[in-house]
């Protein structure tokens, strides 16, 4: 039986002079050369009279020893009536991260909208960065709730399409077979029972600082020395959104240039947006270069390969018990260009990543809006460190 089985040697396989075909190691395990001289693995077998055959790696990757191996699962799987080919196909289970990737790559097709693709997978990556190294199939209504609840109220309509789009990453696991059971993000008969319905939320726009409190706010916001509060001062200083800030990587950055360069595929609008930083935000980040923690992010959590909790700076507000929104700074900034300065509208537009006219308007400002905005940015932080502390 053992000559039988195996048939061949390590140093028949790997000899130059092997004809090409398949040569037989026995037990339905071949070794196939091609004409061009690579070699691989195949295992044969016989299913109601038909002839079934499957790869499963190349020669050397895979040695003699461990194909045998595989052939020796597959002779028993054979033996036990499952198919070896429908089991390899089976893919591993993923993370969530991972399968929510997976979802949208099987969906973007369908999506004939930049931006709707875009948030799409920002949402699902910057707000749910607690979960996405977690197995997908232990994804809990806890889990669930930590990432809705700092955001329910404060940013209702976020917060819903957010738990709509967790229901359908966990609904493609399910219909993968990497879960069973009812999905911990369904509203209705689920959630419903503990988040507050829709209609009692707050409406209207984000609760914004006024622009001549923010000052004061930065200065006890620079005593703070939690990573967040360095995320939320920075923040701040660029007028950006919390998702940029918290995605934010050391390679988008030309410190020489001071200049913060965000990939379209993390923009609102799909498009790539350059953020002028003024000597205040400039420094902001190269303190963090000098006691970098991170290979990859600016802002990193407790684990330094992944970026801040999405949570990260509302909870930092709220321990410092200001009743505002982060996204509200933003909002501060406009009214401040607005009521403050003799900027023009289209600049402070263009600061905030606000998309302004038509694609030929676009075009045509592109050239010095970089520089006119550096200008917009440098006094904002002027502003902002008269009774702040100035770097």
């Amino acid at each position: 039986m053992a000559r039988t089985l195996q048939k061949l040697s390590d140093t028949r396989a790997k000899s130059d002079s092997l004809k090409v075909g398949r040569h037989s190691d026995g037990g339905g395990l071949y070794l196939n050369v091609s004409p061009s001289g690579s070699k691989s693995w195949l295992f044969m077998w016989v299913k109601k009279g038909k002839r079934r055959e499957m790869g499963f790696g190349a020669y050397p990757g895979i040695t003699l020893a461990s194909a045998r191996k595989k052939a020796i699962e597959y002779r028993a799987a054979v033996a036990e009536g499952r198919d070896p080919i429908a089991e390899k196909a089976k893919e591993a289970e993923p993370t969530f991260g991972e399968c929510s990737d997976k979802f949208l790559a099987s969906m973007e097709a369908s999506w004939r909208n930049d931006k709707h693709r875009s948030q799409w997978r920002m949402t699902l990556t910057e707000y749910c960065s607690i979960i996405r190294a977690k197995p997908v199939s232990e994804i809990d209504t806890d889990d669930v709730l930590e990432i809705l609840q700092p955001i329910w109220n404060s940013k209702a309509e976020t917060a819903s399409r957010l738990r709509g789009r967790i229901e359908r990453v966990l609904d493609y696991a399910k219909a993968k077979g990497w879960r069973i059971g009812e999905n911990p993000a369904l509203w209705r008969g689920h959630l419903k029972n503990v988040l507050p319905a829709r209609q009692k939320l707050s409406r209207g726009h984000h609760a914004a600082m006024p622009y001549v409190e923010v000052p004061a706010f930065l200065k006890r916001l620079r005593s703070a020395e939690a990573m967040a509060a360095r995320a939320l001062e920075f923040l701040i200083l660029t007028a950006a959104r919390s998702g940029e800030v918290y995605g934010a990587e050391w390679s988008e950055f030309d410190l020489d240039k001071g200049v913060w360069i965000i990939p379209a595929e993390r923009m609102k609008a799909a498009a790539e947006h350059r953020v002028p930083l003024s000597n205040s935000a400039l420094a902001t980040v190269k303190s963090l270069q000098e006691s970098r923690v991170s290979k990859k992010y600016v802002f990193p959590g407790q684990r330094t390969d992944c970026p801040l909790s999405s949570s990260a700076m509302e909870m930092l507000m709220r321990r410092m018990k200001v009743d505002y929104t982060v996204h509200g700074f933003r909002s501060a900034f406009r009214d401040w260009a607005g009521d403050e300065t003799g900027f023009p509208r289209e600049i402070a537009e263009a600061a905030l990543a606000h998309r302004i006219g038509d694609a030929t308007e676009r075009a045509y400002r592109r050239a010095d809006a970089v520089e006119r905005r550096r200008k917009l940015m440098t006094a904002w932080a002027e502003f902002l460190n008269k009774r702040g502390v100035a770097h």
